[in-house]
């Protein structure tokens, strides 16, 4: 009589024990899931400050209003300087053998690739050699040069944005090489927009070719150092842009290119 009393208690005890072990395991399962989630939020943020994680609540501007800017920007600015345009053509045509365009493999919104438009300014087959351009690259040509220096190089990607390809304003286009290294989260919000001929990235940064000149190891130091600084850039655009930001992001452009 007195066993069945104790055989109740004893599977009681083995019932809080097993209860009390799920828990344990899944308190620790908890544990680690937020550690691998903390771990993996730190990864794809690539070292960027809280305030600028990737975050798809976006509050920028709206995109018909920037496309229809870009068309009516672009149209007017073909119009203007076409003649500029052919000039520039037939003195890369004339200083260095070779195609008037440089056409290089980008990626552009959602990442689909394309190819973009530059006046050629290194000679041909330069790639075979890099696509850094580092410090003063014997690459470049006598025409490409000022180009660079200037800018004007960047003026057929006009015809992107025209296409487009690309907007007069945003990320810059890179090529695959080194959007396979962004974090998948920074990926996913750089290319939500389309890239752009220029941005605050352009502007601040105008110096990058000196400073990989100046670099023991031009690619690590891109990698590393300035890579990061653009997707901060990136970032910060493609979250917040306005059409207003857009203007006075082509004004500091031009502003900064005469003032070289």
């Amino acid at each position: 009589m007195s066993d069945k009393p104790e055989n109740k208690q004893g599977v009681a005890s083995g019932a809080e024990a097993g209860r009390a072990a799920r828990s344990d395991r899944e308190s620790t399962d908890g544990t680690a899931r937020a550690s691998a989630n903390a771990a993996d939020e730190s990864r794809s943020s690539f070292g960027l400050p809280d305030n600028l994680r990737p975050t798809l609540a976006a509050t920028h501007g709206s995109p018909i209003v920037k496309r229809l800017f870009d068309l009516t920007a672009v149209l007017a600015g073909l119009w203007l300087i076409w003649p500029l345009l052919v000039l520039i053509a037939l003195w890369v045509k004339l200083d260095s053998p070779g195609p008037v365009f440089f056409r290089q493999v980008r990626v552009g919104r959602g990442g689909q690739l394309f190819r973009i438009h530059k006046f050629r300014t290194m000679q041909i087959n330069a790639e075979a050699a890099g696509q850094l351009t580092v410090g003063a690259d014997a690459r470049v040509t006598r025409a490409g040069r000022l180009l660079r220096k200037t800018k004007l190089d960047e003026l057929p990607q006009l015809l992107d944005v025209l296409f487009g390809d690309m907007s007069l304003v945003g990320p810059r286009p890179e090529v695959p090489k080194y959007v396979a290294l962004y974090p998948a989260r920074v990926k996913e919000v750089v290319l939500s927009v389309r890239p752009g001929i220029t941005d605050w990235a352009s502007i601040r940064m105008i110096d990058e070719n000196e400073l990989l000149g100046k670099a023991a190891d031009a690619e690590k130091m891109y990698i590393e150092s300035i890579l990061p600084q653009k997707l901060d850039y990136y970032l910060q655009y493609a979250r917040s842009y306005t059409l207003w930001g857009d203007v006075q992001i082509i004004l500091a452009t031009l502003l900064k290119i005469v003032s070289r």
